[in-house]
């Protein structure tokens, strides 16, 4: 998968996530400091997931 794919998709994800935890009532503080780690998480993880080995001849 595409760098690209993998962030849409784990953008997708996150607002669902902060959705809830707004719905539920998470302060903001919260929420703020959890999408953090969630996008430096997701970042990371479309890096690892587009990388792919040294070119085959």
């Amino acid at each position: 998968m595409s760098f690209t794919a993998v962030m849409i998709a784990f953008l997708v994800f996150m607002a669902g996530v902060v959705w809830a935890a707004v719905v539920v009532g998470v302060p903001q503080e919260y929420i703020a400091i959890g999408a953090a780690v969630l996008i430096g998480a997701g970042i990371v993880g479309a890096i690892l997931a587009g990388r792919h080995g040294p070119p085959r001849r």
